[in-house]
């Protein structure tokens, strides 16, 4: 998928007006998701993605304290200046897009990964240990 297919997906996904929207989006969210990724899962997510979010991905400089979903979102929000609302709503968009990139295995692994509250920001349900 080159990167401009991937802002239709998420145009469509979001249902924004521009191409250029999807794009604010998309930069805002990878560049956070960049943020809370570390390892293997990191690596093998930037080799899946267009070359532009793969840059974006990797700019960033991992977060020694990860985020919940939930913070992330209030954090995103907070960077562009929005609602937390219409952040849940970029996050879903451009998350639907990257889940679709990174096939079901890893976007498992990723989940392993990530704090509580991401899952379902990549609609999915949230994973929990078995008791």
């Amino acid at each position: 998928m080159s990167y401009e297919q991937m802002l239709e997906k998420v145009r469509y996904e979001g249902a924004y007006p521009t191409r250029e929207r999807a794009d604010e989006a998309v930069r805002l969210v990878v560049e956070g998701l960049g943020r809370q990724l570390t390892g293997d899962e990191r690596v093998e997510l930037a080799a899946r993605l267009p070359r532009t979010a793969a840059r974006l991905l990797t700019a960033q400089i991992p977060d020694p304290r990860p985020l919940t979903g939930w913070a992330f979102v209030k954090d995103l929000a907070a960077r562009a200046e929005a609602s937390p609302a219409t952040m849940r709503w970029d996050t879903g968009a451009v998350f639907a897009a990257v889940a679709a990139l990174a096939g079901p295995d890893l976007l498992t692994r990723i989940l392993h990964q990530l704090p509580s509250g991401f899952a379902l920001l990549f609609g999915r349900a949230e994973l929990t240990p078995a008791a």
